[in-house]
């Protein structure tokens, strides 16, 4: 793939314990632990390359990248309007623009002589864009302009001019195969960057380099992604495998369990930060657009993204939270002695508290969901061994009464120390990924796209732009912590029990105790001799 793409670019490629997040100080809960049917489910809920073009580039207005972008004040939405003040088609309330048609806010992406987008509209119309136009129509239209109105195509064009624009539109396209990398993977989207970038670099030798610099990045990252797409397939392949081992030989296969490969929380927990930040940081911000995307009521075409390859890291990246909770709750059951079971449980409890500490709040959850699971709650003589102080804290943490209230206080610490962060370890903020979706969500579903008169509702993605973009800033946080494959390996490929199975092994642990508990391990006792 990297290969087609130069080609088609027309470029070579080059050679090739934590401190606490603050003291928990909330009361645990008291009495028995609850039923499974009384305890609340949780489960199911600009890269360095950047070329230097000339010192021009250094005096065009700028805003800063999306850094810390924690309330709608610091979120610029107030854009440089040298270019057509009043723009037709764009409306504005108190200098922020609030809504435009379509061709009007595509015109105010393409920067002029005397104009270039803000770097933060760039973002939004980028990340929200997808809504209304396939990305490659739009960068179909983009060169049009660029090329048309700019009078880049022609050789009489005032070279003056010309020096003006082009490191313009070519910051506007770094932006785009920085920040949307994945778009390029149509080969329509090549061609025509290739064809405007060729534009750009037949004038001077410093934007033939800036170009070749750029095409060169964007080449990087797609194959990287390749590469990652390729080795998660090969992972989830393995575990496949390992399950497959453990129906036919059941008894052979536990042997081996998360403890005998390390007894260290504090260890378990940073190979799982190592995980959730490899995964997260995959995630193109446009796969939180794709998720809830519908046809568009004014295009009488097809989505827009019904024939693109679409990125599924946002999926894989859930299925990973399922994996762990089904991975917590396997280890929990499968030791068949109660004293074996309680320890596994403090244990898991201990990885949870630092998790937490971390600022990993996406394992902590798993964790939490694993252990709240049905076939784990169950086991009271186990959980009447475990002491359970600090997980109820950490339950009252992630409580999920009044929207996360606990959680969401907790996440602001989090970032406000990301922010202040002394260290790499301060700096990590992984939030709980599903509630982040639901936010988005709701903020998509309760705000229309489009306003009466048919323009795009502005006005919600600057707000859709400003939660994608400080999730931007959590995934660029490099780990910190060491890497330990063997732990690593474990944690990815071990096999885990289906719900089916897990029901079975706690009903082996601890009998059933009412008619349908009894029941359901006939069926399912029956149902395993039958396979």
């Amino acid at each position: 793939m990297a290969k087609f793409l130069a080609e088609l670019l027309g470029c070579t490629l080059p050679d090739k314990g934590t401190p606490p997040l603050f003291e928990c100080r909330s009361q645990p809960h008291l009495g028995m632990r609850p039923s499974s049917k009384q305890r609340p489910s949780f489960f199911g809920t600009l890269s360095k390359e950047r070329a230097v073009l000339d010192n021009r580039l250094d005096t065009m207005p700028q805003t800063p990248p999306f850094t810390g972008q924690l309330n709608s004040g610091s979120y610029n939405k107030n854009l440089y309007q040298t270019k057509e003040e009043g723009y037709p088609g764009l409306y504005y309330n108190d200098n922020n623009l609030v809504s435009g048609s379509l061709e009007a806010l595509i015109h105010h992406l393409v920067p002029t002589v005397d104009y270039h987008p803000d770097r933060t509209y760039i973002f939004t119309f980028l990340l929200s864009s997808r809504l209304f136009i396939h990305p490659y129509e739009l960068m179909s239209k983009v060169c049009h302009l660029c090329t048309e109105q700019q009078r880049l195509g022609d050789p009489q064009a005032d070279k003056m001019r010309v020096r003006k624009i082009a490191p313009k539109i070519l910051q506007l396209l770094t932006e785009w195969t920085e920040t949307f990398p994945y778009d390029f993977r149509d080969e329509r989207m090549m061609r025509s960057l290739k064809e405007l970038t060729h534009r750009l670099a037949s004038g001077d030798e410093i934007y033939r380099k800036a170009v070749s610099q750029m095409s060169q990045g964007l080449i990087r990252r797609l194959t990287v992604l390749s590469q990652y797409e390729e080795a998660l397939g090969k992972i989830n392949a393995t575990a496949a495998e390992r399950l497959t081992v453990l129906k036919a030989k059941p008894q052979a296969a536990i042997q081996r369990d998360l403890l005998s490969i390390c007894n260290d929380p504090f260890t378990v927990a940073q190979q799982l930060t190592h995980i959730e930040l490899e995964r997260l940081s995959y995630i193109g911000p446009e796969e939180f657009v794709q998720a809830f995307v519908h046809k568009d009521p004014l295009d009488n075409d097809k989505n827009c993204f019904s024939d693109h390859k679409k990125a599924s890291n946002l999926e894989a990246y859930v299925d990973w939270f399922n994996r762990l909770s089904y991975l917590v709750a396997t280890e929990i059951c499968m030791p068949g002695k109660k004293k074996h079971r309680a320890r596994v449980i403090e244990f898991f409890i201990d990885v949870a508290r630092e998790c937490f500490n971390i600022g990993n709040f996406n394992s902590l959850m798993a964790i939490i969901s694993g252990m709240n699971m049905s076939p784990v709650s169950r086991l009271k003589k186990t959980w009447s061994k475990v002491k359970t102080a600090k997980f109820d804290i950490l339950e009252h943490q992630m409580d999920p009464s009044s929207n996360f209230y606990n959680y969401r206080t907790a996440l602001r610490g989090a970032t406000q120390r990301s922010i202040t962060a002394n260290s790499s370890r301060e700096k990590i903020v992984i939030p709980f990924f599903s509630l982040l979706i639901k936010d988005i969500y709701f903020l998509n579903e309760g705000c229309a796209n489009r306003l009466q008169n048919g323009h795009i509702n502005f006005e919600k993605f600057w707000e859709l732009a400003k939660q994608v973009s400080e999730f931007m800033t959590w995934k660029k946080v490099e780990c910190p912590f060491e890497k330990d494959r063997k732990i690593l390996q474990y944690l990815l490929t071990a096999p885990v029990f289906t719900e089916d199975a897990l029901y079975l092994a706690s009903y082996e642990s601890e009998g059933p105790e009412n008619n349908m508990e009894k029941d359901r391990w006939k069926s399912l006792r029956l149902l395993g001799k039958l396979l």
